[in-house]
């Protein structure tokens, strides 16, 4: 009985660790993303899918997960629009790219506790933005693969400094 508590804290304690890598960035939030900051996101973002010849869905956020700005190139399937606004809401609200949750998930074991999470997408393309070290929002991508996604997303979180 002992060595089956030993053996599952140590593979907690195991677990925890990988977790931890993807752990909430430290940054604090701060003023929320203005209208002009978010449509030079999204604009960073769309020009990446075009030179790649993808289509998506780019919305961009606030701390709190409001949307404050939307686009959606021509032939974008239907359902990333919902999809792009989830992940901005997620890297905003929990702090850290859905990405995060996406590699939970793949692990499996306590990984999985992350589908409980309420508002949590585990999917690639979701990036917190950050100016001046503080989180002013997210930028959250879909519309073709996850690392695609990402690309997009990753593309549109460097424009701000």
């Amino acid at each position: 009985m002992r060595d089956a508590r030993v053996k599952a804290l140590i593979i907690l304690i195991a677990m925890f660790s990988a977790i931890g890598a993807s752990a909430q960035m430290p940054n604090p939030y701060g003023p929320p993303i203005n209208l002009e900051d978010a449509k030079k996101v999204a604009a960073a973002a769309a020009a990446e899918a075009r030179k790649n010849n993808w289509t998506m869905a780019i919305a961009v956020v606030d701390p709190a997960g409001t949307l404050v700005y939307y686009e959606k190139m021509d032939s974008t399937q239907v359902g990333s629009a919902d999809v792009a606004i989830e992940k901005a809401k997620t890297a905003a609200r929990f702090k850290r790219p859905s990405k995060a949750f996406q590699d939970a998930v793949a692990g499996g074991g306590v990984g999985l506790r992350v589908l409980q999470l309420p508002g949590a997408v585990p999917l690639e393309g979701g990036i917190p933005l950050v100016v001046e070290g503080r989180i002013v929002g997210a930028v959250g991508v879909s519309g073709d693969s996850s690392d695609h996604d990402g690309l997009c997303a990753q593309a549109g979180a460097s424009i701000l400094k």
